[in-house]
C-alpha cells in the first residue's frame, strides 16, 4: 500500500516475466500460472462455482479411490510435467503403480486421469489443446466439466471423446475401476 512515506520509485515489479525456460519454472514453480511451450500461461481465477464443482469431484471420486486403495488424488495447484508443459489441473488421479517415489514436487509424470473445469475465460480452443496434451504425455483418461451446459466431455484419445449430459452416469472406466457417479451430483 502506498503512504505518503513510501518512494513510488522503490516499488518493484513483482509479476511473472512471459516467457522463460522449463527449468526456470520448475525451479519457481509460480503460483497462478502454468508453462506452455515456453511461455508463462495466467490460471484463471476461479469462481464459487468453479468450487463447487471441483469439491463434489473430489468427495466422490476421493471417497471410492482410498475406499478401493486405488492411489491418490490432487487438487488444484499440484504441478504435472507434460513434456514442454507444465500444468495444474483442477483435479488429478494417480494409480498406485505410477505414484512417483519422491512426491515433495512436482509430479514428473502426468495423471492417469486429469480433470478441468471450464472458467468463463477459457478459450474452447486451449480447453481442447490442454486435453490432447493429457493424452500425448500419457494420461489414460481426462474429463472437460462444463459449468454452464451441466456436461462431461470424456476424452479416452485424440479420436475418442464422450460428451455427457445432466442425466448420464460418469464412470472411471480401466483408469478408476467401479468409479460410477451421476453428472447431476458434479453440478448440485
Amino acid at each position: 500500500m502506498l503512504n505518503s512515506q513510501t518512494n513510488p520509485e522503490s516499488i518493484q515489479d513483482t509479476s511473472a516475466p512471459d516467457t522463460m525456460t522449463l527449468e526456470e519454472f520448475l525451479e519457481n514453480d509460480l503460483e497462478g500460472y502454468e508453462y506452455v511451450k515456453g511461455e508463462l500461461v495466467p490460471m484463471s481465477p476461479t469462481s464459487m462455482k468453479h468450487g463447487e464443482i471441483s469439491s463434489n469431484v473430489i468427495l466422490h471420486l476421493s471417497l471410492h479411490v482410498f475406499e478401493h486403495r486405488l492411489g491418490r488424488m490432487y487438487t488444484a495447484g499440484t504441478t504435472f510435467h507434460l513434456g514442454d508443459r507444465v500444468v495444474k489441473p483442477d483435479v488429478a488421479f494417480v494409480s498406485t503403480e505410477r505414484l512417483p517415489e519422491d512426491r515433495r514436487k512436482g509430479s514428473p509424470v502426468p495423471p492417469d486421469l486429469a480433470i478441468e473445469i471450464v472458467s468463463p475465460s477459457d478459450k474452447h480452443y486451449d480447453v481442447t489443446a490442454k486435453a490432447f496434451a493429457y493424452l500425448k504425455a500419457g494420461t489414460r483418461l481426462v474429463w472437460v466439466i462444463e459449468p454452464v451446459a451441466k456436461t462431461v466431455m470424456v476424452y479416452r484419445s485424440e479420436t475418442d471423446s464422450t460428451v455427457l449430459n445432466y442425466e448420464d452416469t460418469l464412470t472411471g472406466e480401466d483408469v478408476v475401476p467401479g468409479f460410477a457417479c451421476p453428472v447431476a451430483q458434479l453440478f448440485e
